[in-house]
């Protein structure tokens, strides 16, 4: 079983055990970095070639600690993965984790303190949740302490590429972004984030599928379509740029009615780009029956995770109850100024 899916066996409330068995365990003095989680609120894959894209910053993502030690080694909880720096590892999952490590662990040259650095993964990887990114901006983070180093978040964000292109290949950047900086933004690839201005509040319902979603896979499978049809797959790409400027807009008034018919037609479009599942599909349907304002995947897609857009905090909870209902977990998450 790979780590990814290890993860995704384990659950959403293992995760949280972990993190805060983790936080209640934490040595005294370690050095410690955090990594947001994010959700795609609209534009997600179109980003890759360009266009803008609506993303949000979740309180759960990754916390990591580092210490000195003998040699440099990266322990991942819930997942029970412990590696070295300098052992390659023969499961394939594993030794890209390492291989992960080792591009982070280069813009510290020797001579320099070795450290154990243990992350704790409040996510499941695999989610559509930025996982990735989380993890590695808290190992950084961790790491830059421990080192006493002082990287702006520009530095901190193309560390975190470094990693995630191990993982993803092309990552449009938006989840390293979004894991240092936080916050709601438009991202576009070539100018990086923009801060939003909200209206009022967001209410999300996160559900997680249960499905391993590989965004690397995603990408790829995107960028296939587009080779073959180039005029159709630019059509759809800026049709989704539409929504996410009409998307952006609509934040900005606090009308979320419109925010949610905007969620739906984007996912009408990734659907068209293959990207979306049975059971996405199933857990979006959930969650409009039971009130959600829209609904749509979130991230790369093939699995993973949705979102659905609920009219205020006393409305999620039944939303996110629907999809437990289902046997999928769920969890609110609220988006502030």
């Amino acid at each position: 079983m790979s780590m990814p899916e290890q993860s995704l066996a384990r659950g959403l409330g293992a995760a949280q055990g972990a993190a805060q068995g983790a936080a209640q365990g934490a040595a005294q003095g370690a050095a410690q970095g955090v990594g947001h989680g994010k959700v795609i609120l609209l534009g997600e894959h179109s980003v890759v070639y360009g266009r803008p894209a609506l993303a949000a910053a979740i309180a759960r993502g990754c916390r990591a600690s580092a210490e000195p030690a003998d040699v440099d080694t990266l322990s991942v909880q819930p997942w029970g993965v412990r590696l070295r720096l300098d052992t390659p590892e023969s499961e394939p999952e594993r030794e890209l984790l390492r291989t992960a490590f080792a591009a982070v662990c280069a813009r510290y040259p020797a001579p320099r303190a070795a450290l154990s650095v243990q992350a704790v993964m409040e996510i499941p990887g695999g989610a559509g949740l930025g996982g990735s990114a989380a993890l590695s901006v808290a190992v950084i983070r961790a790491i830059e302490q421990a080192l006493q180093c002082n990287s702006s978040d520009d530095e901190l964000i193309e560390a975190s590429l470094a990693w995630e292109r191990v993982f993803h290949g092309n990552p449009s950047g938006v989840d390293s972004a979004m894991a240092v900086r936080g916050g709601l933004a438009l991202y576009r690839k070539a100018e990086g984030l923009t801060p939003v201005r909200l209206g009022r509040n967001l209410v999300l319902v996160v559900g997680h599928s249960g499905e391993h979603g590989s965004t690397k896979s995603m990408v790829e499978s995107v960028a296939r379509q587009h080779a073959r049809d180039r005029a159709k797959a630019e059509q759809i790409f800026d049709a989704i740029a539409a929504l996410v400027n009409n998307a952006k807009s609509a934040l900005e008034r606090g009308d979320h009615a419109q925010l949610g018919q905007l969620m739906d037609l984007n996912q009408k479009l990734l659907n068209t780009l293959l990207l979306s599942t049975t059971r996405l599909e199933h857990m979006c349907n959930i969650t409009r029956s039971a009130g959600a304002l829209g609904a749509k995947l979130t991230g790369g897609g093939g699995g993973g995770s949705m979102i659905a857009l609920a009219k205020d905090r006393a409305h999620a909870e039944p939303i996110a109850q629907a999809l437990r209902d289902h046997n999928f977990d769920a969890f609110v998450v609220e988006v502030a100024q």
